[in-house]
């Protein structure tokens, strides 16, 4: 495998990286490399001692021992996206018109080129095995351990996780919830449509790795660096994109590649990046 790269000068977002990817830049031509695998995993769940329940829907692409990920609205993905997928060159899906297909093929490619590892910046973190809230609330505590903020402070919160908002009331941090689907939380909490309006009464920032395949990422990330605030990131969409951000408006990232924690009761591991530029 190719070692990362150092980024180049000036700020790096998620639209170079799928250029210089497609370029060559970040490692071997991507036009000699192809999906093996394209695959759906839909999700439904409801855990015990909880009143509320949620969907996902994640697309996967394998390259070699790779796969990346992006999630995507329940019902989104036809079946005719993962056939055309299955089989073709890495290069051709990072120019595909549908935005989570080129971000499971970026983190595809990335995750191919540089796996999660210390020698890569990465910092396992062994979640042991347990029921399905055990180890969200496991996930959550370590998600929330990259926030660097006293009790008291205000975290923007998007893609709501109950176990998430648990873990910041633990540690005494208020906290804005924030979905496209709006709603509420499991204790009946109004959660916010348009988390960049709620931006700005926030000390920091912690948002899923699926506003990536979404296009809400962006904004988020420029205001962060604006504002000189922490951004950050749980990630199963875009875990090998992510961290390639840091030092780039990105503070932190906890990186989960497929197969995710919720998949079954074992163990699983996640992949936790803190600090400047990779």
């Amino acid at each position: 495998m190719t070692a990362v790269r150092p980024a180049s000068a000036g700020t790096v977002t998620y639209e170079t990286l799928l250029a210089r990817a497609r370029g060559g830049e970040l490692g071997p031509d991507p036009a000699g490399l192809r999906v093996a695998v394209a695959f759906t995993t839909r999700q439904a769940v409801r855990h015990d001692g909880r009143g509320t329940g949620y969907r996902n829907e994640v697309l996967g692409l394998r390259v070699g021992a790779a796969v990346g990920s992006c999630a995507v609205e329940p019902g989104a993905t036809a079946d005719g996206v993962v056939e055309e997928c299955a089989g073709a060159a890495v290069d051709r899906l990072l120019d595909h018109p549908l935005e989570p297909v080129r971000v499971a093929a970026l983190d595809a490619y990335l995750m191919h080129v540089a796996p999660h590892s210390p020698a890569h910046g990465a910092r396992p973190v062994r979640v042991s095995a347990g029921t399905s809230l055990e180890k969200s609330r496991a996930r959550a505590r370590a998600v929330v351990g990259l926030l660097k903020l006293p009790p008291g402070a205000t975290v923007l919160v998007v893609g709501v996780v109950n176990s998430l908002l648990e873990a910041l009331c633990a540690r005494r941090l208020a906290y804005v919830p924030c979905d496209f689907k709006g709603g509420v939380t499991e204790w009946g909490e109004a959660v916010a449509g348009d988390a960049l309006a709620e931006a700005h009464r926030c000390d920091a920032l912690l948002v899923s790795g699926m506003t990536l395949g979404n296009g809400t990422f962006e904004p988020l990330r420029r205001h962060a660096r604006e504002h000189g605030k922490q951004l950050v990131m749980f990630a199963q969409s875009g875990s090998a994109v992510l961290p390639r951000l840091l030092g780039h408006g990105v503070s932190a990232v906890c990186a989960e590649p497929y197969p995710f924690f919720w998949l079954d009761g074992g163990p699983s591991t996640l992949h936790l990046y803190q600090g400047g530029a990779r």
